[in-house]
């Protein structure tokens, strides 16, 4: 009984790794058509007796605008084309102000967020961290920097019922992705952290002194190059 208990186990956990491993090579070419959130919100949606709302359309990255490439960059990952997929200055900040009781914004990458949105649930547990850490260690041995933001930048909630940048832009702005302004940008990037209460548009003071804060990043971000970025830190790496 214990030798099938434990060839059932060990047969599991292989099926388990050449699957998310083949998912992942797979979604490294492949758009994502659907997330597991956005099932989520439609079961809600259900649940509450509301409209079933569910934009989405996949753009290639040349299509979404350079400048909300620099805002989620500068609002959600300042370190995000230099670290491996961990922040871990920022989940020790996170988890310090913690212990303190104090509300903080969570020490998550885009890597992580992105192996969270297209692999996993959303949740706080143990369990989900754990599969959390593994997806993003592997998209970002097998994704390259800007395929990571691609997915990310696709595949995230941006209001309610509004998942990614074209049907962001289109909801919030009525145009295309690839031309959103910087402000325009700072507006969908600000109300990352909660897409479902704040406004991109006609937005309150506070989301209005963010929206400035951001802006200016963006004007001051100078050129995005992934390329560039990625040979500098394999430069470092190897010193």
């Amino acid at each position: 009984m214990i030798r099938k208990i434990t060839r059932f186990i060990f047969k599991a956990i292989l099926a388990f790794f050449i699957l998310s491993l083949t998912s992942v090579i797979f979604f490294r070419f492949v758009p994502i058509p659907y997330t597991p959130l956005m099932f989520i919100r439609l079961y809600e949606q259900v649940k509450d007796d509301n409209p079933m709302t569910l934009q989405h359309s996949w753009v290639p990255m040349e299509n979404i605008s350079t400048n909300l490439q620099k805002a989620v960059i500068t609002s959600e990952d300042g370190t995000f084309l230099q670290h491996n997929g961990f922040d871990f200055k920022a989940i020790e900040k996170a988890m310090k102000n913690n212990e303190k009781g104090k509300k903080i914004k969570g020490g998550s990458t885009i890597s992580q967020q992105t192996a969270k949105n297209v692999f996993l649930w959303p949740g706080r547990s143990y369990i989900r961290k754990g599969f959390e850490a593994y997806f993003t260690v592997l998209i970002e041995l097998i994704w390259p920097k800007e395929r990571i933001l691609e997915v990310y930048l696709n595949s995230i909630e941006m209001g309610d019922g509004i998942y990614g940048a074209q049907a962001a832009a289109q909801h919030w702005y009525k145009k295309d992705a690839k031309n959103l302004t910087a402000r325009e940008a700072a507006g969908i990037a600000v109300i990352l952290p909660n897409p479902r209460r704040y406004k991109a548009n006609n937005s309150g003071p506070y989301i209005n002194r963010r929206k400035n804060t951001i802006t200016q990043y963006i004007n001051g971000f100078g050129s995005l190059n992934f390329k560039k970025e990625d040979s500098l830190q394999k430069k470092k790496d190897k010193k």
